[in-house]
């Protein structure tokens, strides 16, 4: 039987080529996504991936909306933490609510999804947890210090969550993507992107979202079972750890 595979923020950008890279691969997959219908419903009927509406910030939306998926698609065996949002500005100027916000979305959503799908994974003894976190996780970066705090909290998260699954077969690694060439970062002004941002990678292009996904489904696999606790960058070579 095949496996089952949930990604949060699913149906657009780096989420829908996961997604679609896991349906080629062979999984039954879920998308979950946070608000706009009308992409949504494109992407399912495009795709013919299944999608849920809840908003991974909130710990019983996330519980009745796994809860949904399971009943409808299957137990979850792999989960895929993509949802992330920006509330850009230096820290002096930023406000409480833009802090709130990337926090809960980005990183209090790990607890929000992954609680409700652990001890599933556990009884099975089988369970891949990926995170996308980012460069600016790795790094820094100036004007996203709540972006880079949730995103470099995403990579502690994994660390620990792969000791504790270790002996029951669950994997936890995150993925760090640099500048991928999603709809929003091709809406920069191309003057933008040749003098300021492609000048920094050493391979002098944008990754691709079907990139990401490559590196998804193969953590994904029973092939990555010696891979736990790590971080794949995937960023052109703009940092190296």
């Amino acid at each position: 039987m095949a496996r089952t595979a949930l990604v949060t923020g699913g149906t657009r950008g780096i989420g829908a080529a996961i997604c679609k890279a896991l349906k080629d691969a062979g999984y039954n997959v879920a998308a979950n996504y946070a608000g706009n219908d009308e992409t949504a419903e494109k992407f399912k009927q495009e795709t013919g991936i299944a999608t849920f509406k809840w908003d991974v910030s909130d710990y019983d939306a996330c519980a009745a909306g796994i809860a949904k998926v399971e009943a409808e698609v299957g137990p979850v065996d792999i989960l895929v933490n993509n949802a992330g949002i920006t509330r850009d500005g230096f820290f002096h100027k930023m406000k409480p609510e833009q802090w709130t916000a990337v926090i809960n979305t980005n990183l209090n959503s790990l607890f929000n999804m992954t609680r409700p799908v652990i001890e599933g994974m556990r009884d099975r003894s089988f369970g891949r947890i990926i995170c996308i976190s980012s460069i600016n996780g790795q790094k820094g970066q100036a004007g996203q210090a709540n972006y880079s705090a949730a995103k470099a909290g995403e990579i502690g998260f994994v660390k620990a969550l792969a000791l504790e699954g270790a002996s029951k077969n669950i994997t936890a690694n995150a993925i760090a993507p640099g500048y991928i060439g999603t709809e929003m970062v091709r809406a920069i002004a191309q003057d933008v992107l040749d003098k300021h941002i492609l000048p920094h990678i050493p391979v002098r292009r944008l990754g691709e979202p079907e990139e990401i996904a490559r590196c998804v489904v193969f953590l994904a696999s029973d092939d990555a079972g010696f891979i736990t606790g790590s971080t794949l960058s995937a960023n052109g070579g703009q940092y190296m750890v």
